[in-house]
């Protein structure tokens, strides 16, 4: 047993310590360069616990630790492709007189010649924008008509004979305030007040005049109070219309206080306009002239209205003055009218019509006819341009018409 005791280079603890810190050393040095070489923790932990006076011990990872693996290179990106961050010494600066104004920025270009033209107006049926509209409807309606180059707006207020607002006359004669419409009371307050903050017109338009339908809701009553005259006017087709008898005193009557009443309660409407149902066709039976009858018609009830505003322009867009007297008994050169434009929807006609058309205030077309607007823009003569939108789109119509006369 003695020469066992003896006998050296058996165990750990008989190795040398600059052994043991030589293989430590290449330990380190090959950790450095290749990683951490897949060695048991705890075989390193035996060998450390048998050299005298080393109390490190190593700790066992839950892992096993993976080689860290060198980063690969990344592709090289140029400056020049690199993208810029946008600082405020990048944005070009321009001085103060060279930024357009605000008001310039909000205002379209249009053709000058487009913007010599007096009124330049658009027709809306009184159903169009009147029906559960708000206020905020109502104005964002008008300041859009205007982005479009449009200065006019003619709006329906009357038809098939009732009101689009709260009427007493209507209420006392007929038993009922206004036609059958969800409109809001205010409406065509807003719609004037916002025109003209804009620095537009407002043209309150009677459509249909003295005509109506079945629809009417006075169709029953002015039937058996005798207030249609005999026949039926078909001059447009598929509709059955019935004129009212302004030979008859309470259709006369009725009339008068409802032209009165309408620039009493709006006295700052710019105008109202009639149209060419305000005529009684030359192909009604009984072959009655009734030029007479419906001038004194009219002339009673432009007077009663000017006595109660004398500030509201009674307008009318009809035919040509041969055209509306032989064939409407329209004799509005005799009606102490103040501004006459003239309908010239047949294209057949057009040329001709021009020549009526320069002496009096203007022309009216319809959005079928854009084809003419240069030879109307063009000529000084034509003072004034209503647009009635038969396609029923009247915002359309207006922002095509704005494509056609922007500069």
């Amino acid at each position: 047993m003695s020469d066992d005791k003896n006998k050296k280079g058996y165990g750990c603890g008989s190795i040398p310590i600059s052994v043991i810190l030589l293989f430590f050393g290449a330990s380190f040095w090959g950790f450095k360069n290749y990683g951490l070489p897949d060695i048991d923790p705890n075989q390193i932990n035996n060998l450390l616990a048998k050299v005298p006076g080393v109390e490190i011990r190593l700790k066992t990872p839950a892992k096993p630790i993976e080689p860290i693996k060198p980063t690969p290179n990344l592709p090289e990106v140029s400056i020049a492709s690199k993208p810029k961050l946008a600082t405020k010494t990048q944005l070009p600066i321009s001085k103060p007189e060279s930024q357009p104004k605000e008001k310039e920025l909000n205002q379209p270009q249009f053709n000058p010649d487009w913007e010599k033209k007096k009124i330049r107006g658009i027709y809306l049926s009184r159903y169009q924008i009147t029906n559960r509209a708000s206020e905020q409807i109502i104005r964002d309606r008008v300041r859009y008509y205007k982005s479009q180059g449009i200065n006019t707006i003619i709006h329906g207020v009357w038809g098939n004979a009732c009101t689009m607002y709260h009427s007493e006359v209507m209420q006392q004669t007929l038993g009922y305030k206004s036609c059958p419409n969800l409109f809001r009371a205010q409406w065509l307050d807003w719609l004037i007040d916002e025109a003209h903050q804009q620095g537009m017109e407002v043209h309150a338009y009677f459509e249909k005049g003295i005509k109506i339908d079945k629809n009417s809701p006075v169709f029953d009553r002015a039937i058996a109070n005798n207030w249609v005259i005999p026949g039926i006017d078909k001059t447009y087709a598929g509709v059955d219309h019935y004129l009212l008898d302004v030979d008859n005193p309470e259709v006369a009557k009725f009339f008068r206080e409802i032209l009165t009443e309408f620039v009493q309660k709006y006295p700052t409407i710019d105008a109202v306009q009639w149209d060419d149902y305000l005529g009684y066709h030359a192909e009604l039976p009984g072959e009655v002239d009734r030029t007479a009858s419906l001038t004194k018609f009219v002339q009673e009830m432009i007077r009663s209205m000017k006595e109660a505003n004398p500030k509201v322009s009674f307008d009318l867009c009809h035919h040509n003055p041969y055209w509306a007297k032989r064939y409407f008994a329209a004799d509005w050169k005799n009606w102490d009218i103040d501004r006459i434009f003239i309908q010239n929807y047949n294209e057949k006609n057009f040329e001709a019509e021009l020549d009526y058309i320069k002496k009096y205030d203007g022309i009216a077309i319809t959005d079928q006819q854009f084809h003419r607007l240069p030879e109307i823009i063009d000529n000084q003569q034509i003072k004034s341009v209503l647009i009635f939108a038969l396609s029923g789109e009247p915002e359309e119509t207006a922002s095509k018409l704005k494509s056609l006369t922007a500069k």
